[in-house]
């Protein structure tokens, strides 16, 4: 990790990375469930963005 992150900014990649799990999960949930499989798709691409932006941020 670059030194340049301090305070809050050092603990953004670990919050994104925790909500993309958990998008990625209740999305998987909604689909499976039967519930509303287009959010449930939204919720998982959300998630893929999310760690996207995590690796670019890393680089």
């Amino acid at each position: 990790m670059n030194d340049a992150y301090t305070g809050i900014a050092a603990a953004a990649p670990a919050i994104a990375m925790i909500a993309a799990f958990a998008c990625a999960i209740g999305g998987g949930w909604m689909i499976v469930s039967r519930r509303d499989a287009r959010k449930g798709w939204l919720l998982i691409v959300m998630a893929t963005v999310l760690v996207g932006n995590v690796a670019i941020w890393n680089l």
